[in-house]
């Protein structure tokens, strides 16, 4: 039985307004990437939610006495480059309770659908510390269920360790056009080492974060990132399961392959320890993004990825990057 399409799973999950919004806050990214509108306007409609509250026409508004909104013709289209990190570390948990690669393919499969929405060229830089894999700029159905199934084989818990600097470095060298570039990796990225490459980088495209966020093995559910989600809900309100993990066996790190004994992950003062160390690591890596001019948000499991890059999206067009 061939695989069902990653597009239409897609699709087939996503709220249509929540779609439309993000589709048209990407939009608006199109339009900070090149300084200006780039369109020529095609016609009039009637205002629906998604559309950009900028492009309304206020003179046949009042003619009318609703909300009208000027529709553009595309006359360019803007390069999205997607870098996925693939080192093993993305193998783990996430808070969710789902392996931490199933929630960044989702996010990949989200990033390619909104481009696919737009005819946007979609290129791929993913990898990790022995390996890139690249997929040139291209368009259309075909091409991205292709993108997106290499992606999905190159997560591999027996992977090298990852290096999002690598993956920086390649995209700066490969890229030319000014480009969006949607980076997607996991909590603790961007580090110390990836922010010359990352510096680099954000002088020549727009550049954002999705971090997917590590199981917290010592709480009891798996609780959210050490900082606030940019969507604002709570893990209850989006619909997202909270699982508890599991007690009565150790514990193994999938990078370091040491095990975590089961009578450490009751003592408080090694709790205590160890939210202390995740918290100052989150407030160095978002203290990091936020001096680069980096947008960057955390996902916790699959039912957040589209409420959180509809935040992302919303928050880079705020700051008027």
């Amino acid at each position: 039985m061939p695989a069902r399409s990653r597009l239409a799973l897609v699709r087939a999950r996503l709220q249509l307004p929540t779609l439309r919004r993000a589709t048209g806050l990407l939009d608006g990214r199109h339009r900070a990437v090149w300084k200006g509108h780039g369109d020529e306007v095609d016609d009039l409609h009637v205002y629906t939610p998604g559309d950009d509250v900028g492009d309304i026409d206020w003179r046949a508004s009042a003619r009318s006495a609703q909300p009208v909104v000027k529709r553009y013709e595309a006359t360019s289209n803007v390069g999205l480059v997607l870098v996925v990190d693939t080192g093993r570390h993305m193998c783990a948990t996430s808070a969710g309770g789902e392996p931490k690669h199933e929630v960044a393919q989702l996010v990949a499969d989200v990033v390619a659908h909104l481009a696919h929405q737009r005819g946007d060229r979609v290129s791929l830089v993913a990898g990790d510390a022995g390996r890139v894999l690249e997929v040139p700029a291209g368009a259309g159905t075909t091409h991205l269920e292709v993108l997106l199934r290499r992606v999905e084989r190159a997560f591999d818990p027996e992977a090298p360790e990852g290096d999002l600097a690598r993956l920086l470095d390649r995209v700066l060298r490969r890229t030319a056009r000014r480009s969006l570039v949607v980076v997607v990796t996991d909590e603790a990225r961007p580090g110390a080492a990836d922010e010359r490459a990352l510096a680099r980088l954000r002088t020549r495209h727009e550049v954002m974060v999705v971090q997917v966020v590590d199981a917290d093995l010592f709480a009891d559910g798996l609780g959210a990132a050490p900082g606030t989600l940019a969507g604002g809900s709570a893990a209850a309100v989006r619909g997202r399961p909270v699982v508890a993990p599991p007690r009565g066996r150790p514990v193994r790190d999938v990078v370091s392959g040491w095990s975590l004994p089961a009578y450490l992950r009751g003592r408080r003062g090694v709790r205590e320890a160890v939210a202390a160390a995740r918290s100052a690591r989150h407030a160095e890596v978002e203290g990091r993004t936020r001096r680069l001019g980096v947008t960057s948000v955390t996902v916790e499991s699959t039912h957040d990825v589209l409420d959180e890059m509809v935040a992302l999206l919303g928050r880079s067009r705020r700051a008027g990057r």
